[in-house]
């Protein structure tokens, strides 16, 4: 069957290499390489990473600290030299962490560990104990019947599998996203879910869920993953009996508070042309210092713009966003799109997976950019970067953009321990490695090398 198969695709290609004779190769400036090798040597975007988590920490959207962020990013931004730096502010509700605990009260007492998740209703301050009843899957929960649900604290066990590139986050995090609102709806007293995560370190994963219409909050949480499997061999051994927990979660809502997105550009020669932007968000959740999620992102994206101001002038202005209120909402990423979703963008692109090594690039640029996109790959390929789809690309505040059919660019992070860190309090600066960010910034360089038009030397003085 192959070798009757094989001709007839060798002549169905050579037919359309006929028909579509490939486009001639983009010739790449010799400074475009030299501007990627020169950026295996960045410090810019470390400094960044490490002052942000240091200086202000965690950076709660909605919070006095994220304005603490706002404030350091515009001071950090000037002082690297970019112009029209500014804060865009929006609105927001906002939600805060209260006491958090669980412990289970028989048949074998003992405490588990766990984190609230966004929006979490709460319990009295001296908690609630109910029974507990289990489910391996969201699929089961929601196959439920009401009357077993009923006034229990609803567990869900759903494991994410480890991968290079994150796919199982939008499956396996469904418990998280709508676990909550299911169990509200058959009445549970409160839901606790297996951390949407790949480590077996007693650290939870806390993350944004939201209610659905017309549903009641429930205390909502997620549990460390070795204190999951705990919870389900206490209830294989309970063997029938009834397995109880007391959890205390007092999280509570604070009202409509201020966000927004941070915004600097690098001028182009040519300001009617549509800009590139960049970027990644500024806020992060409260249990770690952001560093991988994403303080890391948007020092990548900020020392690569600084690199090419300093090299030249680019035809088309490069826009750095440090977006604000992701993690609850991607509340940037609306507010930016509402203000200039209407309007051309050359190229948007998003660094939001952490500070591991970019291993592939993904693009959307379209059928008549072709040749630029492949540009672009082969001059990644040193960096040890592979081509991917050339017809996708996303990005989390870049969404509405990438929906809305702006051109996008996908520098795509190693994620194999992605998800041991990610929403966690390890999300701390020491897991990011010196080596790995500088490849990032060595790509991200190289993307706006590219695709900024070419460079203008700058005419310095002389003294």
């Amino acid at each position: 069957m192959i070798t009757r198969i094989l001709p007839a695709l060798f002549a169905a290609v050579s037919t359309a290499a006929i028909a579509q004779p490939a486009p001639p190769p983009v010739q790449l400036p010799s400074y475009v390489a030299a501007l990627r090798d020169a950026a295996l040597k960045d410090d810019l975007a470390w400094d960044i990473t490490e002052g942000l988590t240091t200086e202000v920490g965690q950076r709660l959207a909605g919070t006095e600290a994220e304005a603490r962020a706002r404030a350091w990013a515009v001071a950090k931004l000037r002082s690297l030299g970019f112009a029209n730096v500014r804060i865009e502010t929006f609105d927001m509700p906002v939600w805060v962490r209260g006491a958090e605990s669980a412990t289970i009260v028989s048949p074998f007492p003992q405490k588990l560990v766990l984190a609230a998740l966004g929006n979490s209703g709460a319990t009295p301050p001296e908690g609630i104990e109910a029974e507990v009843v289990s489910f391996d899957s969201l699929d089961a929960l929601r196959a439920a019947p009401d009357a077993l649900v009923r006034g229990k604290i609803v567990f869900v066990s759903h494991a994410m599998p480890r991968t290079q590139d994150g796919s199982g986050y939008g499956e396996f995090g469904a418990p998280r996203r709508q676990g909550p609102s299911i169990a509200s709806r058959k009445g549970a007293a409160a839901i606790v879910i297996r951390s949407i995560g790949t480590d077996y370190h007693r650290n939870p994963h806390t993350g944004v869920q939201r209610f659905e219409d017309g549903v009641a909050p429930i205390p909502a949480a997620a549990l460390s993953l070795p204190d999951a499997e705990q919870l389900q061999r206490i209830i294989k051994r309970a063997n029938g009996q009834p397995v109880r927990m007391r959890l205390v979660l007092t999280p509570r809502n604070i009202g409509t508070r201020q966000s927004g997105n941070v915004i600097a550009e690098v001028p182009g020669r040519d300001p009617s042309l549509p800009p590139i932007l960049v970027g990644g968000h500024l806020d992060s959740w409260d249990l770690g210092t952001g560093a991988i999620d994403d303080a890391s992102g948007v020092a990548i994206t900020t020392a690569a713009a600084k690199r090419i101001m300093d090299a030249g002038r680019p035809l088309r202005t490069i826009r750095i966003v440090w977006f604000g209120a992701e993690e609850v909402g991607l509340y940037g990423g609306i507010d930016y799109m509402k203000r200039y979703g209407g309007k051309p963008h050359y190229a948007v692109a998003e660094s939001d997976f952490g500070a591991d090594r970019v291993w592939r690039v993904k693009t959307r640029l379209g059928d008549a950019r072709k040749a630029e996109a492949a540009a672009l790959r082969r001059a990644l390929l040193p960096l040890g970067i592979v081509p991917g789809a050339e017809d996708e690309g996303e990005g989390s505040d870049i969404t509405p953009l990438v929906e809305a059919g702006q051109p996008v660019v996908e520098l795509s992070q190693d994620g194999t321990h992605y998800f041991d860190l990610h929403h966690t309090p390890d999300d701390t600066l020491d897991k990011i490695n010196p080596e790995a960010l500088r490849q990032n910034v060595a790509a991200w360089t190289t993307m706006l090398a590219v695709l900024s038009g070419g460079l203008e030397p700058i005419r310095r003085p002389r003294r």
